[in-house]
C-alpha cells in the first residue's frame, strides 16, 4: 500500500517506527509536514547527516550523508569541502524534501553550521550542553543560563532548546563573516573559562572519565563538518522526543531535555502566540576580536 503527503508518495506508510507510541511512518510524515514551516528555516539549504532507522529505532539504524542516487524529490545534493576535495552531501528542499526524510525512515536531522552558498562560513554557533548520568537537570540549566550571559556580554544574542535527549544546546546566530576556525575558537574559548572558574562543574573534554558528575560543555560541533541536531528533529530514542527550540523564560519549566515528543509537538505549535525563537533571523552577531 502507498499513500500521499504532501506530494510525497509513502511505501509502507503503518511501518510502525517507534514501537512504544506505535508511531509509524505516515505518522513521521505528518509530523514533518506540521513542523515544515518552523523547521526548514532552519535546515534547508545546509548539508546534513541523517540518521536512518528504515525498520524502526529499535532495529539497525544508520548514519547517512552522501547521496546514494535514489532520493525521493526535494532531497538533494550538495558540494561541500572533504579532504582534498569536494564531495556531495545530503540537504532538502522546501517541505517535499523534509516529508520525503519519512519516506527513507529518517528519524534524525543533523545539520551542519552553515548554508550551500557560503558553506565555509557559518551562521550559528552551537554550545551542547551534555550532563555525566545521573546529574540533575537544573544544573543543565544553570549551564545554559551561564552561557547564555557569557555570549551576551560578547554582544552576541543566545537561544535556547532542548535536544531530545538528557541535554540543552544553546544556539548563537551569527554573521556569515567568520570562518570555522575562528568560531570553533571562540567557542573553545567560552568553554575553557567556564572550566577555569568552575572546574567542580563543567568539562570541556569529550572523556567520559574527565566529565564524572559534571557537564560537558562541548564546543566542538563548531568546526567544518560539524553537526550538531536540528531544531524541530525527531530523535531515534524511547518516547519519540524532539529537539525544541524554546523560549528562556519557558526554561523555568522544562524538566528534561527530552520534554516535548512528537505527538505533543503539535499541540504545542498551536498553542504558541509567537515564535519562541523570535527575532532569530535578525540577531546575527560578530564574535569579538
Amino acid at each position: 500500500m502507498t499513500i500521499s503527503v504532501a506530494g510525497v508518495t509513502l511505501s509502507s506508510p503503518d511501518k510502525v517506527l517507534w514501537s512504544e507510541q506505535g508511531l509509524t511512518k505516515r505518522d513521521l510524515a505528518a509530523f514533518f509536514e506540521r513542523v515544515a514551516p518552523r523547521m526548514l528555516p532552519h535546515v534547508e539549504g545546509r548539508p546534513l547527516a541523517l540518521v536512518r532507522c528504515p525498520r524502526g529505532r529499535e532495529a539497525k539504524c544508520f548514519f547517512q550523508k552522501h547521496p546514494q542516487g535514489s532520493e525521493p524529490e526535494g532531497v538533494v545534493g550538495v558540494q561541500v569541502p572533504e579532504g582534498d576535495g569536494t564531495a556531495a552531501h545530503l540537504a532538502v528542499e522546501g517541505a517535499r524534501g523534509l516529508v520525503a526524510l519519512a519516506q527513507l525512515g529518517v528519524l534524525e536531522v543533523h545539520a551542519w553550521g552553515s548554508r550551500r552558498d557560503r558553506v565555509e562560513r557559518p551562521d550559528r554557533m552551537v554550545f551542547d550542553l551534555d550532563p555525566d548520568e545521573g546529574l540533575g537537570f537544573e544544573a543543565v540549566k544553570e549551564a545554559a543560563r551561564e552561557v547564555k550571559a557569557r555570549l551576551e556580554a560578547d554582544g552576541l544574542r543566545a537561544f535556547v532548546m532542548t535536544t531530545g535527549g538528557k541535554g540543552l544546546h544553546v544556539v548563537a546566530p551569527l554573521e556569515r563573516r567568520h570562518g570555522f576556525d575562528a568560531m570553533k575558537g571562540y567557542a573553545r574559548a567560552v568553554a575553557e573559562a567556564m572550566v577555569a572558574d568552575a572546574p567542580d562543574r563543567f568539562v570541556a573534554k569529550a572523556s567520559k572519565d574527565a566529565r564524572a558528575g559534571k557537564i560537558f560543555v562541548d564546543y566542538l560541533r563548531n568546526g567544518l563538518g560539524a553537526t550538531a541536531i536540528a531544531p524541530y528533529s525527531p530523535r531515534a530514542r524511547e518516547g519519540a522526543p524532539v529537539a525544541t527550540p524554546i523560549r528562556w523564560d519557558e526554561l523555568a519549566r522544562i524538566d528534561g531535555g527530552d520534554a516535548y515528543d512528537v505527538t505533543a509537538i503539535g499541540r504545542r505549535l498551536a498553542a504558541l502566540r509567537a515564535d519562541p525563537w523570535e527575532g532569530y533571523g535578525e540577531a546575527k552577531g560578530r564574535l569579538p576580536g
